[in-house]
């Protein structure tokens, strides 16, 4: 049997001083000044996390969401920051029903929650930090308004939706195509609005006086209940165009911000070959890692080839099971009794795992955790329905990277035809140890420039995680006032005998706990050092329904990079798998720091040619 060569790109960093990992060097340097300076985990966390808003504003922004899992050394606990906003008061089955839709649209303000990452940040540095607001927030003020350099997927996904901004959205024109033109890569690009909003907050924290918690609740204010959220509730109010071809209001408001506060939680965890395996409640997709698991741990995975068919045969349909049961129970606890003990017990995983052949499965099957009878949105149930699938449109769904068309390869932007109201959002990743023992992971996301306009007095867009409930009632993903939608952003914190061991996450979408599953089990079971196991050829399954407007699913879809070797390709379409090549470097951001034998070490994605980790 062939031998798959485990190239790597970089080195697996190794120091004992602190380690700082994210999807954009500019965040990575940042938290890394802040550990420098005397700040610990959670403040170089903020800080990267607002530079991040900056620096990949196709990716996260003020308007969008973190959630946040860290380990405090000094208290010996970890703990969830849900920075998760909510649906506004007027979000009803029946307010989208009246506008003639079935489904939240994909862009535009109708899909407006609460922006939480604001708050997030804020939680974690009252809580967990030590620096004041200023040592933390000031890189993202500078980068905001002296400029930093133009990525190139940036450049593509202002290339991709130059045109509805000119045409509808003329405030993010302004920002996004100064000089009426798309900025090249490399472009040196600056945010003034943004920079003056950061500012302003800022501002308002220090006129609270000396006190560093007084001041950070004095940010808070000014978001949530001062001018940020006041120009929020103005422009929400306004018509645009969204991705239904019509001009619609959104539904938040002020009062939304102002009785909304970031949470602290405690993880759901899983023990798993000797670690203890901690993700978010099931507001957000975390818990479908944890599935994973429970169904993989009755095969000897360590035995397999690492990319072999069998391997990744098994790690497919293990997939297909977990995300059936996202779709049918995961939802907001807060209104819904998600069955979680039952959906990570040995029992009913043994029955589950009883469903997986030597044959890939065209079904969408969700359990029945504790007798419970499922239930699913009507776009599932519509997908598997189908006798025959679409091949041009299963084409359309890859790789999660907001640069790369799916169907081509190619980056997107760089044609005439490209689409700019399909143009999906996608996500930032950050992880952070340091030398007192704290580790903090971080998924931030939403309030992309290219699906919703610019508010112009802030600089920034909202975001549009509300698409990600659904409007069949009765459901736990199902709309409703105040309630989390069932989000994609899902981090992980593994400890090993109660201390932090490793800590790592990936933008993208569904594909998420698909990922960072394989690194995962590629630094288990077959001994890859972080860089290694994030090197190593990727795939995943688009089998599972979307989370993203219009909410498609691709039964059998698989997504392989085409590093994968060919023996283990025709091996997979023999078990009836639908093989996509994608480009040899294209799935997957995955960015990852550890704690291991008295030494604290990272690894970064060479993905998208952004990604970067440092440390000393």
């Amino acid at each position: 049997m062939a031998k798959i060569e485990q190239f790597t790109t970089r080195p697996e960093l190794a120091g004992t001083f602190g380690m700082v990992a994210s999807t954009h060097w500019l965040a990575s340097a940042a938290g890394m000044a802040v550990l420098e300076r005397g700040g610990n985990a959670f403040d170089a966390a903020a800080a990267a996390g607002f530079v991040l808003q900056v620096v990949e504003p196709h990716l996260n922004g003020p308007g969008g969401e973190v959630p946040v899992i860290g380990h405090d050394a000094g208290r010996g606990e970890t703990f969830v920051v849900c920075g998760q906003g909510t649906a506004p008061a007027a979000a009803t089955v029946e307010a989208y029903a009246g506008l003639g839709l079935d489904l939240v649209p994909g862009s535009g303000l109708l899909a407006a929650c609460v922006p939480g990452a604001f708050g997030a940040w804020l939680l974690l540095l009252r809580e967990y930090g030590t620096l004041p607001l200023r040592d933390v927030l000031g890189y993202a003020i500078g980068y905001a308004q002296d400029g930093y350099p133009l990525v190139p997927a940036v450049s593509w996904s202002i290339a991709s939706v130059a045109d509805i901004f000119r045409e509808h959205w003329h405030s993010s024109a302004e920002v996004y195509l100064p000089g009426g033109g798309v900025p090249a890569p490399g472009t040196r690009f600056a945010n003034p609005a943004l920079a003056a909003t950061y500012a302003r907050v800022l501002l308002e924290a220090e006129a609270a006086g000396g006190d560093r918690d007084a001041q950070l609740e004095a940010a808070r204010r000014a978001w949530y209940d001062g001018f940020v959220a006041e120009e929020i509730g103005k422009f929400a109010a306004t018509e645009v165009m969204d991705v239904t071809g019509e001009r619609h209001r959104g539904l938040l408001t002020g009062h939304d911000l102002a009785t909304w506060h970031a949470r602290l939680e405690p993880p759901v965890s899983y023990d798993y070959a000797g670690l203890t395996v901690s993700k978010t409640g099931p507001w957000g997709q975390g818990p479908v890692f944890l599935q994973q698991l429970a169904l993989l741990s009755g095969y000897d995975l360590a035995a397999l080839e690492p990319g072999g068919a069998e391997f990744i045969h098994l790690v497919t349909e293990s997939a297909k099971l977990a995300f059936a049961d996202r779709e049918a129970w995961y939802g907001d606890p807060a209104f819904t009794d998600v069955p979680l003990a039952d959906l990570l017990s040995t029992a009913y995983n043994d029955e589950r795992r009883a469903l997986i052949s030597d044959d890939a499965s065209p079904e969408l099957r969700p359990g029945r955790p504790g007798g419970r009878e499922p239930g699913l949105p009507q776009f599932a149930r519509d997908a598997y329905a189908a006798a025959e699938f679409d091949p041009a449109a299963r084409g359309r769904r890859g790789s999660g990277d907001p640069g790369i068309d799916p169907a081509t390869g190619e980056p997107l932007g760089r044609s005439e035809q490209a689409q700019p109201q399909a143009r999906r959002g996608d996500t930032c990743h950050l992880d952070v140890a340091d030398r007192w023992g704290n580790v903090v992971t971080a998924t931030p996301s939403g309030g992309w420039l290219q699906s919703s306009p610019v508010i112009p007095a802030l600089g920034f867009a909202l975001g549009t995680r509300a698409q990600m409930f659904t409007l069949t009632p009765g459901l736990p993903a199902t709309i409703a006032p105040g309630k989390r939608p069932r989000t994609t952003l899902t981090p992980t914190l593994a400890l090993r005998d109660g201390e932090p061991y490793l800590a790592f996450g990936t933008p993208g979408g569904d594909q998420q706990d698909q990922w960072t599953l394989h690194f995962f089990l590629n630094h288990l079971h077959f001994g890859m050092n972080l860089q290694q196991a994030i090197d190593f050829p990727a795939f995943h399954s688009a089998h599972m329904p979307s989370s993203f407007y219009p909410r498609e699913a691709y039964p059998l879809r698989l997504d392989v990079e085409e590093r994968v070797a060919p023996y283990v390709l025709a091996d997979l379409r023999r078990r009836g798998h639908d093989v996509h090549l994608q480009p040899p470097w294209s799935l997957g951001r995955i960015s990852a720091v550890a704690r291991r034998n008295n030494m604290l070490y990272a690894a970064a994605n060479p993905r998208g040619m952004q990604g970067y980790a440092t440390g000393r």
